[in-house]
């Protein structure tokens, strides 16, 4: 497979239409995929990785290190203006435990200067985490830990999400539907009371992969055929062309 990315603009829209596919074949375009470690950075690193790969020979390998300060990540500005698609095959090394972590935070201007929608984990489930206010989704309840998952490790999972220009949230892990990581506008959730509480709408401006502990936990995850599209991407669409 060879690499690409493209960026498709409607010249007589008042907004650009973005999409943003790469499977890493070409290399790491550091112009492309520039690294991102907002207020400090010690000790993560970001890495082109030939011995470990979802297509090709080729994926991004992220070493995370503990702390808030070893956080590091990779991403694009290259965001649709509208409704925000991305799909990525990702393998992470452990387990997500109870401790806060992030793999792919966004910076969100709909929140406020320097403020970011987040995906991660804790309580060893699947999360986000909008950090004006630190609510999650789902509600760390029972009820609600139950209603996500956990992100299996030392395979590829192809996780995929949706941001809705009205605030609906929806994700899937393997193109099956998490109820836990769903939430949409004018539906009341018993899993996102913290969610819901706020009318905040996420209007990111970039997306980036990677790592971010807020205590001590550490771990490498590996991202391959990255696609950020303005429509539903799936497990198999958003493969470079020849």
């Amino acid at each position: 497979m060879f690499r690409q990315i493209a960026l498709l603009a409607l010249g007589l829209a008042p907004f650009s239409l973005a999409q943003v596919s790469d499977d890493f074949e070409g290399g790491l375009d550091a112009t492309a995929w520039p690294t991102y470690a907002q207020d400090c950075s010690q000790g993560g690193t970001v890495t082109l990785d030939s011995s470990k790969a979802h297509s090709g020979k080729n994926s991004v390998r992220v070493d995370g290190a503990g702390g808030y300060c070893g956080h590091i990540f990779f991403g694009t500005t290259k965001v649709p203006a509208g409704d925000v698609y991305v799909r990525v095959w990702l393998q992470a090394s452990k387990a997500l435990t109870d401790s806060h972590v992030s793999f792919i935070t966004m910076p969100d201007s709909a929140q406020g200067s320097n403020k970011h929608l987040r995906i991660g984990g804790q309580s060893k489930i699947l999360m986000y985490n909008r950090e004006s206010d630190d609510a999650t989704l789902p509600d760390l309840s029972p009820q609600g830990i139950a209603a996500s998952k956990a992100l299996p490790t030392g395979t590829w999972q192809c996780f995929e999400y949706h941001l809705g220009t009205d605030g609906t949230i929806e994700t899937w892990l393997n193109e099956e539907a998490i109820d836990g990581l769903t939430a949409k506008a004018g539906v009341a959730n018993s899993n996102a009371a913290q969610w819901q509480r706020s009318s905040v709408k996420p209007k990111i401006t970039g997306v980036y992969f990677g790592w971010e502990s807020y205590g001590g936990d550490t771990n490498t995850f590996w991202y391959d055929d990255v696609a950020v599209d303005s429509t539903r991407i799936g497990c198999s669409g958003g493969s470079a062309s020849p």
